[in-house]
């Protein structure tokens, strides 16, 4: 069996992204793989507030039900917190959080591990500043990390990245990154990505010994691409066709489609 929205090709990074349909039995067993999910741009379309994201009908039935049929290895992998996932989908699925900086194991779990401390507040004042140029800058506080939002203030983006090199700049040994995404500027700290979330993750159980699978739309789910190779899992993007991935698809509804089609008998 063949999905027409979606489509595949060798992980190279020398060359082209090569197409052609991906056969149903790709995907191992639900029992040997693990089901790794960006959200904003892979799972559900974008929106132009983070919180007006909205879940289409059957989506959240689909995850859960995956969750069940693999025993606990799905998993989102995301730049939001773990506070906003769950407020998106509830706290039913593991996940790892803000780039890697929180992680989840289980759905039963409490614990949950927190790779990043507290971004220094005389800092966060200083980038968060950036967002009096414009009310169409939507600020986003993550403890751990500052967002700046320009889905409304398109013509701010290049404001926004001179004025974050220039705070940089003025602090060179500060210990931390800039992730560049869709419409958003983010500055975290250093040190953690959603690559090494993944790495982490992929110790515990449910996920140790499986496949991994991960769907990603946006620049920082390319350290998780870059990684599916060493542990045999297979990396699809959404939206753009990145390089080093096994396959691409073309929008979100076209993942979800996806998701509820590996549900249904053969």
């Amino acid at each position: 069996m063949t999905d027409p929205t979606m489509t595949v090709a060798p992980p190279r990074t020398d060359a082209p992204l090569i197409t052609a349909p991906i056969p149903r039995d790709l995907i191992p067993s639900f029992d040997q793989c693990a089901f790794l999910l960006d959200i904003d741009g892979t799972l559900l379309d974008m929106a132009a507030k983070p919180r007006d994201v909205i879940v289409p009908p059957g989506l959240r039935e689909s995850l859960t039900e995956l969750l069940a049929r693999t025993n606990g290895a799905l998993a989102m992998v995301s730049g939001r917190s773990l506070e906003d996932i769950d407020f998106i989908f509830g706290p039913e699925f593991p996940a790892v959080g803000g780039h890697g900086a929180e992680m989840r194991i289980s759905a039963t779990s409490t614990t949950v591990v927190t790779h990043a401390p507290p971004m220094d507040i005389s800092l966060k004042r200083r980038f968060a500043k950036l967002a009096e140029m414009s009310d169409g800058i939507l600020l986003e506080d993550k403890g751990y990390s500052l967002a700046l939002h320009f889905r409304l203030a398109p013509e701010c983006e290049e404001a926004i990245y001179d004025g974050v090199s220039a705070i940089r700049a003025d602090l060179p040994n500060a210990p931390i990154e800039v992730l560049p995404g869709k419409f958003v500027c983010e500055i975290k700290h250093s040190g953690f990505t959603k690559a090494t979330g993944v790495t982490e993750l992929m110790t515990h159980q449910p996920f140790k010994g499986r496949r991994p699978i991960f769907l990603g739309d946006d620049v920082t789910d390319e350290s998780v691409f870059a990684i599916m190779p060493d542990m045999k899992g297979l990396a699809f993007s959404v939206g753009r066709r990145a390089q080093g991935v096994n396959g691409h698809f073309d929008e979100p509804e076209n993942v979800r489609q996806w998701l509820a089609s590996l549900l249904k008998p053969i």
